[in-house]
């Protein structure tokens, strides 16, 4: 099969574009490179199926031609991590929302399936966990930058849901929890390979806030082959999924286990929202998916538990 993904070069793209490529598809990837990197594809390019383009989803002459040429689309172009979307709030707006419009545009026009990725930043700061698709969004002002990366990944969904009754475009949306695993970055935000780097070269690992707030990180396998999975199914367009893991951890307790894991001599130091984001910056306390959904569409269940992702973790960066 003839597949596309957006923001291919990325973390999860790149072992989307790797996992593809092993079942033996034709996989073409565009990135920008804003946040993905070419040494995450470097391994692919001797693979005859592959392909990689440089540009924009907001190049729509660009995404014409590749969506003209794909059976599927995978869509994960996105401004990622909460440093950076704050840091570009406009930019990351317009990605996320015309970049979003192009794919479904294009899909539409050519009849490719496509999958839209979405984020747990669509439930806002709700205190009802854990979230479950059909719950209400709860989100703050319109002066935290924050709560625009949710907006726009709800716009996004709003769109993929109308080209589904409207036009009758074949599409997933999958919301992700918190996805980690080797290749990816701490510069943007993204806590546990932040706390790693910094544990295996003994320097500070700085907790934000009190570190009572709790995620649940899912591994990038097991991410991914739902991704697969979903897309295999017909039963599963025109729906929504959340795709994670429900194994809880506070931040803070996240911190120790990396440090013990990673033998590291390191402080663990506090800092506050404002000094590390914006003034009035909010967070949630807690983030849990609800998975029965997608574990009666598919049989979703992830298979590595935070201790086997941590340990695949540090020997990656260890390497």
């Amino acid at each position: 099969m003839r597949i596309l993904i957006t923001g291919g070069a990325g973390f999860i793209g790149s072992h989307l574009a790797e996992r593809l490529l092993n079942d033996g598809h034709e996989v073409h990837i565009i990135d920008n490179l804003s946040t993905g990197r070419l040494e995450n594809i470097e391994d692919f390019k001797a693979n005859p199926n592959f392909r990689y383009s440089i540009g924009s989803v907001l190049n729509r002459e660009l995404m014409d031609k590749l969506i003209s040429k794909s059976e599927q689309v995978y869509h994960l172009a996105a401004a990622v991590g909460v440093k950076y979307i704050i840091e570009n709030p406009l930019l990351s707006l317009k990605t996320n929302i015309v970049g979003t419009d192009n794919v479904l545009e294009l899909c539409n026009k050519y009849k490719a399936k496509a999958l839209i990725t979405s984020t747990s930043e669509i439930y806002g700061k709700s205190e009802k966990v854990p979230f479950a698709e059909q719950d209400d969004r709860l989100l703050g002002s319109t002066h935290i930058s924050r709560w625009g990366y949710s907006c726009s990944k709800a716009i996004d969904e709003f769109m993929a849901l109308a080209f589904f009754r409207e036009k009758k475009l074949p599409v997933v949306i999958v919301r992700c929890f918190n996805t980690v695993g080797p290749r990816q970055m701490g510069q943007y935000g993204m806590v546990l390979p932040k706390f790693i780097k910094a544990a295996l070269l003994d320097q500070p690992i700085v907790v934000y806030g009190s570190g009572e707030q709790s995620r649940c990180f899912a591994d990038v396998s097991d991410v991914v082959d739902a991704f697969i999975k979903l897309m295999a199914t017909p039963e599963c367009e025109g729906e929504i999924y959340n795709v994670g893991t429900t194994e809880s951890i506070s931040i803070k307790d996240l911190a120790h286990k990396v440090k013990t894991m990673c033998k590291s001599k390191s402080r663990i130091e506090y800092m506050s929202y404002e000094d590390a984001f914006e003034e009035g910056f909010e967070d949630m306390m807690n983030r849990m998916p609800d998975l029965t959904k997608i574990n009666q569409a598919i049989g979703y269940t992830p298979k590595l538990t935070l201790d086997d992702i941590i340990t695949r973790m540090i020997h990656y960066y260890e390497n």
